[in-house]
């Protein structure tokens, strides 16, 4: 989506944004991200806060509302502090947070937090005074027709685990931005989208798993419908690499491909294993 600088909004907008505000001295446009029409940080004598929207006429306006709700209900997420609506743009302004983009590399220190807020989102219900559809229907055209119980959960999921979508603040705390895509599903849902992440970041699926398996939820949910998950993932961002194609979205598929591969031969081996009592005893 192409973005829209501060100073190009209609001067009825930014004075209704400057009445939450007060006068912007400066805007910087958010680096990265490829949904929202505006996004940037604001600075004026108070301070700083993050801004983002768009125009009502946008099919795409509603996604705003949507995640505007959501961080009222979310744990570990910047704060709404503010809606303004006003020349035809609806904007939102959020609680500024200064800190960094996590590295997921093998063996880096920002995995604790990152295990420490799968952790607590993993605990979180779906807020059910909102209506959005969850994630195992969002995928209808790449699972079985009968999609598994597991895969039907109710647990608030962010679904976008792109370190972009991180912040490790001043005090060592990852927080989860941007939850514009946010929906019901397995509690365990964002620690198994956590993982393709990794593998891109220089883990071997091995190591990814084991990771993983420090969140309960996702230690605790059923092998085969992991499986089916990771398969679900791939087949959906393989789509997506096709029909739409981003700069970023090759390497993902991939770290998707060799998480489900991986999967999948993980499944063959432990259906060749015999059972305990069928196995010959060493004399």
């Amino acid at each position: 989506m192409d973005r829209i600088e501060w100073h190009d909004l209609p001067a009825t907008t930014r004075a209704a944004v400057e009445r939450h505000t007060g006068p912007v001295e400066t805007a910087e446009t958010a680096p990265h991200g490829v949904m929202s029409r505006l996004a940037c940080t604001v600075h004026t004598p108070a301070g700083r806060a993050f801004i983002k929207g768009t125009r009502h006429d946008d099919p795409q306006a509603w996604v705003y509302r949507h995640e505007a709700r959501v961080t009222r209900c979310a744990p570990l997420a910047p704060r709404m502090l503010w809606e303004a609506d006003a020349g035809g743009w609806t904007l939102y302004g959020y609680q500024y947070i200064e800190g960094r983009h996590p590295d997921l590399t093998p063996g880096s220190d920002d995995l604790a937090p990152l295990l420490r807020t799968l952790t607590v989102v993993s605990q979180t219900a779906w807020p059910e005074e909102l209506n959005k559809r969850p994630l195992h229907t969002r995928w209808t055209e790449f699972l079985p027709e009968d999609v598994p119980p597991g895969l039907q959960g109710r647990g608030l999921a962010h679904t976008d685990m792109s370190p972009h979508n991180m912040l490790i603040t001043r005090g060592g705390e990852l927080l989860l931005l941007d939850w514009a895509l946010s929906c019901p599903a397995p509690t365990w849902a964002d620690t198994a989208l956590t993982v393709p992440r990794l593998i891109s970041a220089g883990h071997t699926p091995e190591q990814a798993e084991t990771v993983a398996r420090q969140v309960s939820a996702y230690r605790a949910a059923d092998p085969a419908t992991v499986t089916t998950f990771a398969r679900t993932v791939y087949a959906a961002w393989e789509d997506w690499e096709r029909t739409r194609p981003m700069p970023h979205r090759a390497a993902l598929t991939a770290a998707a491909r060799t998480w489900a591969t991986h999967r999948e031969k993980g499944r063959a081996r432990r259906a060749r294993t015999p059972p305990l009592l069928d196995r010959p005893r060493r004399l």
